[in-house]
């Protein structure tokens, strides 16, 4: 494990600093405070550009400056005034949009440029610029107009990527894939320390603690010419999980038994800070020390509206010791919460409120309540939703009374495909269907995977509501109309190689008012 050896109260000042301090540094700067005339010897672009959370009228552009991307970065203790522009055209000939933004050491020479005045549903180019560095020219989109009837949105949604197990080539297949967006459900960098024999090697010595370590781990994932690319190429929504942080973390409670509160959220203030510098978030997300903000709603039109969860950050603490077990009483604790109060008002009163045709939850963790073990024991996983009996079925309750008009889940976590039909109470075979679930595998985690036909046999025999199962590695292809949502199973035989083909497994539609998913191919 690493170390920080900041005074606590020393801590929380700094952190208070950054936060606070952070926001003025998105506003317009100061004349004089940042240096303009920077001359540098390597290229302080290195983790490129990337763009998210598009609206109608605008975007979030980021960028951070880091020659050295794997030692702290390489930039002095000092502002920079970075340059940047929005042109309507690749060659950047016709700039509609240009301004200055000040990277900070404090929040490790990132910009976060909210940029408005753009027009719905279209694209745009982009650069960054600094003392004579420049960056790539990156490429993004808005979203249609909030009252526009849109005919179509195509994303890929994926997660999992441990840089150690192998390469990022479904990036790739995403660039070449005529996506408007791509969404990330989580474990975007994992903490662990370095492992033996394995494809690529991660940074430092130790389990990720310190802000620096955090820091060098996300850059070292950024450097990837597959991510780097598709961040260049298309708007991104993103969410975490736990590896973020910390693996299967739990609200302000660690999975290991010996790490008290504080020293928890310290570390996790750390983890969440080096998130924030590394996403192409809005204003909204600047962490307030252990605490980062990334439920929202992020909308395409009438067609379709993303509320992305977090269900990590509020969650009470897993039942029945974690893992796959026969439910406790825990299981069916009536104050238990995956959303936490807050946030499950929160979503509420936004699905409430959804003019959208189809209403996604972009989230972590498997809602699809699944038999782990075969024969006459039941087990469930304990960090998904099976393990927490009562919100489960509140949500579930939730879309059917409101009459959620097409409630689509997006999940990832788990390192495995699935497609699961959501009912309120699954062990009851009539019981009508609520929503449809699809369950993305990993970018990478796990190393290569397996089709495994006769494991989802059983799977489904006992799990009936489970249309689909596969462990092979991978990412999912959605196209969505106002008539039908299609999502393609995109994966890939080996990920410890580069460059390996992908093919499409499965492919499922839901129709519009008819929830449920279909096999098709």
């Amino acid at each position: 494990m690493g170390n920080n050896k900041t005074p606590l109260a020393r801590r929380s000042l700094l952190l208070r600093g950054v936060s606070f301090g952070a926001l003025a540094l998105l506003g317009k700067p100061s004349v004089g405070i940042a240096n303009t005339q920077a001359s540098f010897p390597k290229d302080p672009f290195t983790l490129g550009v990337a763009s998210g959370d598009p609206l109608p009228n605008g975007i979030v552009l980021w960028t951070r400056l880091a020659p050295e991307p794997l030692l702290g970065g390489g930039m002095p203790d000092e502002n920079f005034s970075v340059g940047w522009e929005v042109a309507e055209d690749e060659k950047l000939a016709r700039v509609i949009r240009q301004g200055t933004a000040v990277a900070s050491p404090e929040l490790a020479h990132s910009v976060h440029v909210e940029v408005d005045g753009l027009q719905p549903d279209r694209w745009y180019w982009y650069r960054f610029h600094v003392g004579d560095a420049v960056s790539p020219v990156g490429r993004t989109r808005t979203a249609p107009a909030d009252d526009a009837l849109n005919a179509r949105c195509r994303f890929g949604f994926a997660s999992c990527q441990n840089f150690e197990d192998g390469y990022f080539t479904a990036y790739k297949d995403m660039v070449e894939s005529d996506l408007d967006l791509i969404v990330h459900l989580g474990d975007y960098i994992y903490e662990q320390a370095p492992r033996k024999n394995k494809v690529r090697t991660h940074s430092g010595d130790g389990e990720l603690n310190s802000l620096a370590s955090y820091r060098n781990r996300h850059a070292q994932y950024k450097t990837d010419s597959d991510l780097q690319r598709a961040h260049q190429l298309y708007p991104w929504l993103v969410t975490w999980d736990d590896h973020e942080f910390d693996n299967n973390c739990a609200g302000d409670i660690s999975e290991d038994a010996h790490v008290g509160k504080t020293e928890y959220l310290e570390r996790r203030a750390r983890a969440y800070q080096a998130y924030y510098e590394h996403m192409p978030l809005r204003a909204t997300s600047i962490p307030q020390r252990a605490s980062l903000q990334l439920y929202r709603t992020v909308s395409f039109g009438q067609l379709l509206r993303f509320q992305v969860l977090d269900t990590r950050q509020y969650r009470s603490d897993q039942p029945c010791g974690d893992g796959n077990r026969q439910a406790c009483e825990g299981v069916f604790d009536p104050n238990a919460t995956v959303l936490g109060t807050q946030q499950e008002q929160w979503l509420e009163n936004a699905l409430k409120s959804s003019p959208a045709n189809w209403n996604v939850l972009a989230q972590q963790i498997m809602m699809g309540r699944v038999d782990r073990a075969p024969g006459e024991v039941v087990a469930w996983s304990m960090d998904q939703w099976g393990g927490y009996d009562i919100p489960r079925k509140r949500l579930l309750t939730f879309l059917r009374d409101q009459k959620i008009r097409n409630p689509v889940v997006l999940t990832g976590d788990i390192h495995s495909n699935w497609v699961n039909d959501l009912k309120i109470d699954f062990d009851n075979l009539e019981d009508p269907v609520v929503a449809t679930e699809f369950v993305g595998t990993s970018i990478t985690s796990g190393g290569n995977g397996k089709e495994q036909i006769k494991a989802s046999d059983g799977f489904m025999s006992e799990n009936p509501f489970v249309k689909f199962y596969n462990a092979e590695r991978g990412y999912v292809r959605c196209e969505v109309t106002e008539k039908t949502w299609t999502s393609e199973y995109r994966v890939f035989k080996e990920i410890t190689k580069p460059d390996v083909p992908g093919e499409t497994r499965a492919t499922f539609v839901v129709e519009s008012d008819a929830p449920g998913a279909n096999l098709v191919s």
